[in-house]
């Protein structure tokens, strides 16, 4: 191998082991100024054996580098006008590359369809729809898309290249955002859903993996792989039933899989996401995936300032009219959802979704339902009052008892006297009275 060559690939190695997250830019940075010192002498070494010499990177994780570098050179090879830079990531559905636009010297991504969906046209034909609908869409704060093709049987789909990172980056690390800043955030988004619904588009998989950042604070909605177009009846009645989405954020309607799915669907989704920023847990949490859409159907929904009770009173509101179970007690659109963030913003209170609350609670009483009252462990009357009454109590009863004992005793005494009073006027109605007198004899009476 030349001279050349080697370093083109060393370049091109530590580059992408950078990218894949491998290594940090001052392990690298070292690496690159030993791998030069030992080039010019009569040991020299790769960027890979290096990176491994000097416990960088692991065996496996060089040769997974490797791997990928083959792989980008397989997929640069094919694709006229780019020239593949690394390997970005991949999924289940696609593996992403940064690369270099040729003619217009710029850095973009490219989406590629791995080889085992070619063959299934279903596959083919969303790849494809993933392309013309983002096509569709123009806004600062979504990816936007620049092409779309085949060759050889390799499909891509170049896009924007948005260098930073993804909301997911930071709610992974433990992160919990302040009100001010997830609001900021989630405004950028609103306005991203907002212009989308206005093409007729629901994006239907809005959660923090599909949230990039980048480095000068611009929010980028991205991965329009399940988005639809609300006009499409057609592919409505085939995903009749049939859950899509990602199940910490869908949306109940999303969970049955109904046919009129709208933009409420992304509010909610969103809503979602606003609650995993400022709480710093997803809503609702199980151990397996249909146990949390459970949730998002049967559950109440724990108010996020009842989690961190640092949050305004106007947040919690607002995510909680978002997340609404039934998609006709949400915002509407995105457009009365954007009202309330910018209020609660400025720190004023969510006027649509004080309507929202006040007006069910009049609609309860209208219904003569009853209405959920919030129950506290607070009591009325301390220990201390309780017991004193206690004590006042017994003394009461006592006295009562003493006093009927009392009245009972002289109702006896006065019944013995009349007893008493009888006998003595029966005697008197005899011929002669016995009249004990210690100093008389007795007298007969005539």
């Amino acid at each position: 191998m030349a001279d050349n060559e080697v370093t083109s690939y060393d370049t091109l190695f530590g580059r992408m082991a950078l990218d894949q997250k491998l290594c940090t830019e001052e392990e690298l940075r070292e690496c690159r100024k030993e791998l030069k010192t030992r080039s010019s002498g009569s040991n020299p070494v790769t960027m890979d054996h290096l990176m491994v010499e000097k416990q960088v990177l692991t065996p496996s994780q060089a040769a997974r580098v490797k791997g990928s570098i083959k792989e980008s050179r397989d997929v640069s090879s094919q694709i006229p006008g780019y020239r593949v830079l690394g390997k970005l990531g991949s999924g289940a559905m696609a593996v992403v590359y940064k690369a270099k636009q040729l003619s217009l010297d710029r850095t973009v991504a490219i989406k590629v369809l791995p080889k085992k969906f070619v063959q299934k046209s279903d596959y083919v034909e969303r790849f494809y729809k993933e392309g013309r609908i983002a096509a569709k869409l123009n806004h600062n704060n979504i990816v936007q898309a620049i092409d779309v093709g085949e060759v050889g049987g390799l499909y891509y789909f170049v896009m924007e290249y948005v260098e930073g990172k993804t909301l997911f980056d930071d709610l992974s690390k433990g992160k919990i955002f302040c009100e001010q800043e997830a609001l900021d955030i989630i405004i950028q988004l609103a306005n991203a859903l907002s212009h989308a619904h206005a093409q007729g588009l629901i994006h239907r998989d809005v959660k923090p993996k599909n949230i990039m950042i980048s480095k000068e604070g611009i929010v980028k909605l991205a991965d329009m792989g399940l988005t639809r177009e609300m006009s499409d009846v057609k592919a409505a009645k085939h995903e009749q039933g049939k859950a899509f989405g990602t199940p910490y954020y869908i949306a109940p309607e999303q969970i049955k899989g109904e046919i009129d799915i709208d933009g409420r669907a992304d509010i909610y989704a969103l809503g979602g996401t606003l609650y995993h920023m400022v709480t710093g847990r997803v809503p609702y949490e199980a151990s397996s995936p249909s146990e949390v859409m459970r949730k998002h159907l049967k559950e109440q929904l724990v108010p996020p300032d009842h989690i961190n009770t640092s949050l305004s009173a106007g947040i919690s509101e607002v995510i909680e009219v978002m997340m609404a179970k039934k998609k006709e007690d949400r915002y509407k659109t995105m457009e009365e959802l954007l009202i309330d963030l910018q209020a609660v913003r400025d720190g004023h209170p969510p006027v649509i979704a004080r309507q929202r609350f006040n007006m069910d609670a009049l609609g309860e009483l209208q219904d003569g339902m009853e209405i959920a009252r919030e129950t506290t462990n607070e009591k009325v009357y301390s220990d201390e009052i309780i017991s004193k009454y206690r004590v006042a109590v017994v003394v009461l009863i006592a006295m009562a008892a003493v006093l009927l004992l009392i009245i009972l005793f002289l109702a006896v005494q006065l019944k013995n006297k009349i007893e008493d009073s009888k006998s003595f006027v029966s005697t008197h109605s005899g011929a002669t009275v016995s009249w004990h007198d210690p100093q008389q004899k007795p007298v007969p009476v005539f």
